[in-house]
């Protein structure tokens, strides 16, 4: 007969199996389903967004490019596809898919999600750029309608996102796509960037290594085959056609001038001083707001004080303050020299 002791033992840990295999909502087999669940979500609604972020650029859905843009099999596709076109959300249109009523509701309501979340971490955080995008993509899933609208009411309910894309109204309304890309600018043009395409990341990386931002303005220098030449804040920048591709422009009115000039706060030497014409549209969220509180604001004069040993950090005189900046940021800092300081 086995020891009482040992039974209690052996039905204590198949109890203890048990629970952690398949108790609500912490078992094993509860989480493991759980995933799927929401793996399956996640994949449905990416799906919706590449289906209306293709109608709105006048192209068609095919399972290849659902399949490239999801990362999965041409068979898992198709199979994802048939789901949805089951739950009344696509249907197919001659060699292509097409968003039902259904399916752009539910496709513009992520949309909004995801393009919020990146003007949140544009404006409210110290994330860097490169970082909104996969960000937002892991937080755009589950948030429920007060959520949604309390996010969209911390940020001041912006009509954009940071990259220039309009945000979807509550109601599901948004404006027609506008501008061209700057590819197709003529030699000479002058023209105001209004959207950074933010996907591939590695080609938007080296977009922000550029210093693009929306609202600079820029003229059209050269246009090859094998590069694009322009000047924007009174330097010049050389991309690949295939980076600029990525930048959408609107033409400027021919009587429009580029304004200037572009020093920055880093060109000044010891001893010199210079009036804040702006702050950088590339400087956003906390550190903007730094700078603004230490009192850089356009009209503002700053004199140089003294440079560390190596250069790097300065002290400036900003309202009779001593502020120590870093190059990089005083390089963000936009300025009229006005020669030696008193």
């Amino acid at each position: 007969m086995m020891n009482p002791l040992i039974s209690l033992i052996i039905a204590s840990a198949g109890f203890g199996l048990l629970w952690f295999l398949f108790w609500p909502k912490t078992g094993l087999l509860w989480k493991w389903r759980l995933g799927l669940r929401n793996t399956e979500r996640v994949l449905i609604e990416d799906a919706l967004k590449h289906l209306y972020d293709q109608e709105y650029q006048g192209l068609t859905c095919t399972l290849q490019s659902i399949s490239g843009i999801l990362s999965i099999s041409g068979d898992q596709a198709a199979n994802l596809m048939v789901r949805l076109e089951s739950r009344g959300l696509v249907k197919s249109h001659g060699a292509g898919f097409e968003l039902t009523s259904e399916g752009r509701s539910y496709a513009l309501r992520m949309i909004r999600i995801h393009r919020l979340w990146e003007r949140y971490f544009a404006d409210e955080t110290g994330v860097s750029e490169t970082e909104w995008h996969k960000r937002a993509e892991k937080l755009e899933h589950g948030l429920s309608e007060e959520e949604v609208e309390a996010l969209s009411a911390s940020v001041g309910n912006p009509g954009y996102d940071p990259h220039g894309d309009p945000i979807p109204t509550q109601h599901g309304r948004l404006p027609p796509k506008k501008g061209h890309a700057l590819t197709e600018l003529k030699e000479g043009e002058f023209a105001q960037i209004i959207h950074i395409e933010d996907e591939p990341n590695e080609i938007y990386a080296q977009l922000v290594a550029q210093r693009l931002h929306l609202g600079m303005r820029i003229q059209l220098l050269e246009r090859t085959p094998h590069r694009i030449r322009f000047v924007g804040d009174g330097e010049e920048n050389i991309l690949a056609p295939v980076m600029a591709a990525n930048v959408t422009v609107e033409l400027l009115p021919k009587e429009e001038e580029m304004k200037g000039p572009y020093e920055s706060l880093v060109s000044l030497a010891v001893g010199e001083k210079g009036e804040v014409t702006g702050i950088s549209k590339t400087c956003r969220g906390p550190q903007r707001r730094r700078l603004m509180d230490l009192g850089v604001i356009p009209g503002t004069i700053i004199s140089v004080e003294r440079r560390s040993a190596s250069g790097d950090p300065r002290s400036y005189n900003i309202r009779d303050a001593s502020i120590a900046l870093r190059n990089n940021h005083a390089e963000l800092i936009h300025i009229k020299r006005l020669g030696k300081a008193a």
